[in-house]
């Protein structure tokens, strides 16, 4: 049976790897950190076909101790500050975590066993302010917040640990990928939440930020395939995971609001500088003919059951009041 240990199971992508692992007959293990009040709601449903295991990335000790301990086939690193606008307020936190966390578990990789196959949760992101359209893996990176700067990071440290000690390192650059296991403080589930709560009769108003910003959105489930796939490759590379489509934020809150069969949509959302970042990022859309190409791999939820499946989960959600759905 192979073995798997997951950096941020608890978060969206880690509860979908989780499963599609279980599925596949592997042992999974999570990397979780010590908090009072632990949140395992996306996770719940299997808590009882995974181990979790105490560890932190601000911890090189730690992370040695975990790989010896369980000496997985694969390590799945999806931890991170993961938040674009909480990275402006806390840089050096998204430092330590997403860019020298990463480089930590690397080395602790290496340190135990350079056999492992690694793979690093990249972003588009890294992307910022696109230099093509539409973006590829040889497109040149130009971060627009500390998340993408320290993303960057990590990405090329995958990159120089592969080359310079011969590890198996896979990058999944990913473009945006929701569901409804996505965190509140995300616009898609922001949107999704605010259009249950007006059609609940719970609001009145969504307030967003810049509703012109374009993203390649997908579905989290969808995605976390293609992290799989990389892994059983003969060689490791980087691959973009994206839809090839771009959509604006305006555009989701438009489709979110027509699942309730509300059509003048912009009566329902307010603007707030609040959520504006210091340094944008208007347009993303990935080309991912590699990944089609190499691993097999396409989108198979499309843009609009994406949003119909977020608000509907969030409508079942408000109205029976339980704290994560599981469904999807």
């Amino acid at each position: 049976m192979s073995k798997a240990l997951i950096t941020g199971i608890t978060g969206q992508d880690g509860s979908y790897l989780a499963e599609l692992l279980i599925e596949k007959g592997y042992e999974v293990y999570g990397l979780v950190r010590r908090c009072s009040t632990p949140n395992y709601g996306r996770i719940r449903h299997i808590m009882d076909r995974i181990t979790l295991l105490d560890g932190d990335l601000l911890d090189t000790s730690s992370l040695i101790r975990i790989i010896k301990k369980v000496h997985p086939d694969e390590i799945y690193n999806l931890a991170a500050q993961s938040f674009v606008a909480a990275s402006f307020s806390q840089p050096i936190l998204t430092g330590e975590t997403t860019a020298l966390g990463a480089l930590r578990l690397l080395e602790a990789t290496r340190l135990v066993d350079k056999g492992i196959k690694f793979y690093q949760a990249s972003s588009s992101e890294m992307f910022g302010k696109v230099r093509e359209t539409p973006q590829t893996e040889q497109t040149p990176f130009h971060p627009r917040s500390p998340y993408g700067v320290a993303k960057t990071f990590a990405h090329y440290s995958g990159m120089n640990y592969r080359e310079s000690y011969d590890m198996f390192v896979c990058g999944g650059i990913l473009f945006n990928h929701e569901s409804p296991r996505r965190g509140l403080e995300f616009v898609t589930r922001k949107i999704s939440d605010g259009v249950a709560r007006i059609k609940l009769g719970l609001s009145d108003k969504i307030n967003l930020g810049n509703l012109d910003a374009k993203r390649d959105w997908g579905f989290a489930g969808d995605y976390v395939k293609a992290m799989w796939m990389m892994m059983q490759q003969d060689r490791p590379d980087d691959y973009i995971i994206a839809t090839g489509e771009t959509h604006s934020v305006g555009e989701f809150a438009k489709e979110a609001f027509k699942v309730i069969g509300v059509n003048d949509w912009e009566n329902y959302v307010g603007r707030d500088e609040a959520y504006m970042r210091p340094a944008e990022v208007d347009y993303l859309i990935g080309d991912y003919s590699k990944a089609k190409n190499q691993l097999g791999w396409e989108p198979e939820m499309r843009f609009e059951q994406l949003v119909s499946t977020m608000v509907e989960a969030d409508i079942k959600l408000l109205s029976s009041k339980k704290e994560c759905p599981t469904e999807y």
